[in-house]
């Protein structure tokens, strides 16, 4: 079996992915219809060698400048460029990918990591960007804020308990501290919309492979942040409580398929915590399943905001980790028919 590539649809404007705009679905439907037709197209139904693509995250939020955390990588353009090349590779690659998963990361205004939700003694909220740490919390320099209590219907008392052990659990964990971010990706919002350009390119495949589109909702938690697509990142609150789980059911649906490709922001949290949490998940189950995936590395960008925070030799370091693992690093301007072992597995 050989890997057949298509055309880039002339629909397609690279110059407006970086900007909001409606999807014109009835006029999108009838092209991929059309060039299914004239290009041989065929149903996902049909395929021997399935491939997933899945899509981590790919928001208004973090993939449109003036959104609220525009991951802009150390280029200042990250995001917009990442999407350009994916939806090339989506269009490109219609033929190859029997289906597109796309996660989306999904808050509440009161949440552990929004600034309203935390307030020092004099009851000021902490700046964006802030990091709250376990001694700081021990010291009462901060705690849940008295109005985050009534409107999540928690005590003083259990609120106190919960906070130290929430950033502790972090700290313990060895990944990071409660980070403070800027409200992003509210349920409802045009920042927790899909990117209309990446929207259109998923529509169109949709269309042109008859394959429908699996979106997951993570992060609507508020007590606990949700980095990964397969699990929280504190599952247990300080009575044993659960708070969340691993998505198994995802787990094994990726498991089935017989590549899976994954995109998508920021390569530094959301994208490298959900495949640390597949790497070990899939060696759990079989280690030959990391061979399986494939990390397209020019389609994701490190958190960066300058003169605050820079993350990309942590996304790299992870990026190498993986690798070591088993998965492939590849980047999207390469034909999949190159990619390391694939054309081996498909036969």
């Amino acid at each position: 079996m050989r890997f057949r590539e298509t055309p880039i649809p002339p629909h397609f404007d690279e110059e407006k992915v970086g900007t909001v705009w409606r999807v014109p679905y009835s006029e999108v439907a009838a092209a991929a219809e059309e060039w299914a037709r004239s290009h041989g197209i065929t149903p996902s139904s049909s395929d021997k060698f399935r491939t997933c693509l899945v899509l981590i995250d790919v928001q208004n939020s973090f993939c449109i400048p003036e959104f609220e955390l525009f991951v802009a990588g150390r280029s200042g353009r990250g995001a917009v460029e990442d999407n350009k090349r994916l939806c090339r590779f989506i269009y490109r690659n219609l033929s190859n990918i029997s289906q597109i998963v796309a996660t989306l990361d999904t808050h509440q205004v009161f949440q552990i990591f929004h600034s309203v939700f935390l307030v020092d003694e004099a009851g000021r909220h902490p700046k964006p960007y802030s990091l709250i740490t376990a001694d700081e919390v021990r010291a009462g320099k901060w705690r849940i804020s008295p109005e985050a209590c009534r409107v999540l219907r928690i005590s003083p008392e259990y609120a106190e308990r919960y906070l130290l052990h929430y950033v502790e659990t972090l700290e313990r964990g060895g990944k990071y501290r409660l980070t403070v971010w800027p409200y992003h990706s509210l349920l409802g919002s045009i920042g927790h919309a899909l990117v209309p350009s990446v929207e259109e390119a998923v529509f169109f495949h949709s269309i042109a492979r008859s394959s429908q589109p699996l979106f997951r909702i993570k992060g609507n938690n508020p007590l606990t942040e949700h980095y990964s697509a397969l699990s929280p990142e504190v599952r247990r609150g300080p009575d044993g409580e659960e708070l969340g789980s691993l998505d198994v059911e995802l787990i094994n649906y990726l498991a089935g398929f017989d590549a899976v490709i994954i995109a998508g922001q920021a390569k530094s949290h959301c994208v490298a915590w959900t495949v640390e949490d597949l790497q070990k998940h899939f060696s759990d189950i079989d280690p030959s399943l990391l061979e399986k995936v494939y990390l397209l590395e020019d389609c994701t960008s490190p958190v960066v905001v300058k003169d605050v925070v820079d993350y990309t030799e942590l996304a790299d370091e992870a990026f190498r980790r993986f690798e070591k693992s088993g998965m492939h690093v590849v980047r999207s301007t390469q034909r999949m028919n190159d990619w390391p072992g694939l054309m081996d597995r498909a036969g």
